[in-house]
């Protein structure tokens, strides 16, 4: 068991069962059925900063039920996320930067549980427990999936969700569509007692973070953590070694953790790409 956020916990996601109609509207219908709420890609959380779990014959549940995604079962529960589209909060609730890094508002539903709200899963991510967290970042994987492929990619047609929310379908042409993982290589390269870190642009006064690049189309693991920090520092590395990955759901990604040697230590900043390492 990894202690870090999206790890992963002891959920059964139940593959088999998503094509099924009838067997996910009787999950749905059970007394034991829990839905966790997202508004624009942020999870309604508790008090204490963890998901907070609805009925699914809760008021803000029941509008979007027909589009509910499955994500299985946890401690004997079914489990299902639905995304809040219609609600419009205050103005001043929703800043430029909304769920972006940088945000760190808070909208509260009027109709939600007491105490809860709306938070960036960034800010909400450490404060839950393991399986809220692998669930936080499958929900939001998928819905935000959801959000921003309402047509299909082969004939323009209108898509709608299907198999429990893991699938779009066309109504056009009938072409099937699958929720993408995109693959990230993020290094902690070394040199004796140095790291190599670099900052983007708009980033939090002072934060900093490893290396990290989308391998592109072709390329291994290696391969890709080679060419990542040649190209934004002008470092050359070696012994790439993979450690660990988790998913980050940012919006669709999944971190594969390395190791490296600095073969050189010369900077050659990428201004296109970093701002500072």
């Amino acid at each position: 068991m990894h202690d870090y956020a999206f790890s992963g916990g002891s959920i059964l996601r139940n593959a088999h069962l998503r094509s099924d109609k009838g067997v996910l509207e009787q999950l749905w219908k059970s007394r034991s059925a829990r839905v966790c709420l997202f508004w624009k890609g942020k999870p309604l959380v508790q008090a204490d900063g963890s998901l907070c779990w609805l009925d699914t014959d809760n008021r803000l549940v029941c509008e979007r039920a027909s589009q509910s995604a499955y994500l299985g079962t946890c401690e004997s529960m079914p489990r299902f996320a639905v995304e809040l589209i219609a609600w419009k909060p205050d103005r001043n609730a929703s800043p430029s930067n909304f769920d972006g890094i940088l945000d760190t508002s808070e909208q509260r539903h009027p109709s939600a549980p007491p105490g809860s709200r709306f938070v960036n899963l960034r800010r909400a991510m450490n404060d839950m427990a393991a399986n809220d967290g692998e669930l936080a970042a499958m929900a939001k994987g998928l819905l935000g999936w959801h959000s921003a492929n309402g047509f299909c990619s082969r004939c323009g047609g209108s898509s709608t969700m299907s198999h429990g929310g893991w699938q779009r379908t066309c109504s056009k042409c009938g072409s099937e569509h699958f929720c993408r993982t995109d693959p990230v290589v993020i290094m902690l390269i070394t040199r004796n007692n140095h790291a190599l870190i670099g900052r983007s642009r708009g980033w939090p006064e002072g934060m900093y973070s490893l290396l990290a690049g989308f391998m592109e189309p072709g390329e291994t693991v290696e391969a890709a953590a080679r060419r990542e920090a040649k190209e934004e520092t002008g470092v050359v590395i070696s012994n790439v070694r993979y450690v660990t990955s988790q998913p980050w759901p940012f919006s669709s990604s999944l971190m594969i953790g390395c190791t490296a040697w600095a073969e050189t230590e010369e900077l050659e900043v990428d201004v296109n790409e970093l701002e500072a390492a």
